[in-house]
């Protein structure tokens, strides 16, 4: 898979999504996630997350990447969200590590649920969403996987992962949080 592949499949979809590198800096976020902080993509790129939660989230939010070195992946972590307008949200956090053809951690792939807007469209549009995700990446997988450079194979990978999780979420449990 491409980097533009990945980015055509990301781009616009329903979920707040963001790339960070290993210390925490946003290589790469969706419209969606800008959109719903109130920042313009250009805005975002090379900031740290914890300028996105508010000081009383920084504990949460740093449990959290100590969990994601531990494990390789953070699933169902609740931590609050900070607009450019000081307004706050409640997130869901779920995130898998990315990782180089010689298996060292790039970073992580995270997608973020906005709990507040948790109806059954918006369930029913994730779950679509990630449906067709995943019938992407198995289609490339089957196809074009293997005329892959290594970057694009890691890359692959690190997105298969991520929508593999995707799909294990209990969305009707997200509705209650």
């Amino acid at each position: 898979m491409t980097q533009t592949e990945a980015r055509k499949t990301l781009k616009d979809a329903p979920v707040m999504w963001r790339r960070i590198n290993s210390i925490g800096v946003i290589l790469d976020c969706n419209s969606t996630y800008a959109a719903n902080l109130g920042y313009e993509k250009s805005e975002i790129l090379g900031k740290s997350i914890f300028e996105h939660v508010p000081k009383e989230s920084w504990e949460k939010m740093n449990e959290s990447l100590k969990v994601w070195f531990e494990t390789g992946r953070v699933t169902y972590r609740r931590i609050t969200f900070k607009r450019q307008d000081e307004t706050t949200f409640p997130g869901l956090l779920q995130a898998t590590s990315l990782y180089d053809e010689n298996k060292n951690l790039l970073g992580s792939n995270t997608v973020i649920f906005d709990l507040t807007k948790m109806n059954n469209e918006q369930v029913n549009e994730y779950k679509e969403f990630v449906k067709e995700a995943n019938k992407k990446l198995d289609e490339i997988k089957e196809k074009k996987y293997d005329s892959l450079d290594k970057n694009s194979k890691s890359e692959y990978d690190g997105l298969k992962k991520m929508f593999e999780m995707l799909s294990k979420i209990d969305f009707e449990v997200l509705k209650k949080q």
